[in-house]
């Protein structure tokens, strides 16, 4: 049927409920194409926004939203409720419940989520505005949830002559051959020279290390090297902004567990490290037990 707004209001109106095709889109030319992953939560918010209905409720294979993936953490708790910045952090970091495209139009239209199960009568968890959690005294309390990815693969360039320019000529093919990197380190070079890691999936890796193998003779780098069998984990809270001590509990957990950091990466709410992907169930059960998210 016709998903303009206006006849959906009609319908609606009219005391009939509209059934409309999700996962599809019309480009620019006119022509009908699919969204991608995430498509038919997107359009189902993208209409709530233009309806402005109260809220877009999603119906889907889990109760809602996790404070871990409960396959894997046995105390993982469901969330009654999480701001739209936790949510996007959590889902561009590995969480699959929600896709990051559905999160940014609720918070762009301010239109709140409901995440539900298809398969029971189970309360949600709510996604919208940040509320003000300073009641949160402990620092432990303000990690809202842990999220992972197995998905990632590792180059390393060796040597790489310390001078400007550089990044921009590594970066510029990959991007340019449809490459998406993720994590970016560039250690303290001596004499002149430094090292620089980044990530991408694991299906990128061959391309990848083919593009910047041709790069390394003419940068003057002296080598490179890849690992593929890598993961991330992530602990995501807006509460991180305001306290210390986050990365250090963080770090010291995954010590405890024998776990070694390969990379690490920071934002504003959460704090991302590169572990070995045999060790992301130990990591995410030690991160979680010492966070505390198995409580309120």
């Amino acid at each position: 049927m016709d998903v303009h707004p206006e006849r959906i209001r009609r319908e609606l109106h009219a005391g009939r409920v509209p059934i409309v095709t999700g996962f599809q889109g019309i480009t620019e030319e006119q022509d009908v194409t699919t969204l991608g992953r995430g498509g038919s939560d997107t359009t189902a918010v993208a209409l709530a926004a233009a309806l402005g209905a109260e809220r877009c409720e999603i119906y889907t294979d889990v109760e809602g939203i996790y404070t871990a993936d409960p396959r894997l953490v046995p105390t993982a708790r469901k969330l009654d409720e999480i701001s739209y910045e936790e949510m996007l952090e959590l889902a561009q970091l590995g969480a699959r419940v929600m896709h990051p495209r559905a999160v940014e139009l609720g918070e762009v239209y301010g239109v709140p989520i409901m995440v539900r199960s298809s398969f029971s009568d189970a309360p949600g968890t709510l996604i919208h505005r940040a509320a003000d959690r300073t009641e949160h005294v402990e620092v432990r309390k303000n990690v809202r949830g842990i999220a992972h990815d197995v998905d990632v693969a590792k180059i390393r360039i060796v040597g790489v002559p310390d001078r400007p320019g550089l990044a921009h000529a590594l970066f510029s093919p990959l991007a340019d051959a449809q490459i998406s990197v993720d994590t970016i380190v560039q250690n303290t070079g001596s004499d002149g020279k430094t090292d620089l890691s980044f990530t991408v999936s694991r299906a990128d890796r061959a391309r990848a290390v083919t593009l910047v193998e041709k790069l390394v003779p003419e940068i003057g780098a002296a080598d490179l090297d890849a690992a593929g069998n890598l993961a991330k984990v992530s602990v995501v809270g807006t509460g991180m902004q305001s306290a210390p001590g986050y990365a250090a509990r963080m770090f010291g957990a995954l010590a405890r567990a024998g776990i070694n950091i390969d990379m690490i990466t920071t934002s504003d709410i959460r704090i991302t490290c590169i572990i070995d992907a045999t060790q992301v169930e130990l990591a995410l059960n030690a991160l979680h037990a010492a966070f505390e998210l198995d409580q309120q």
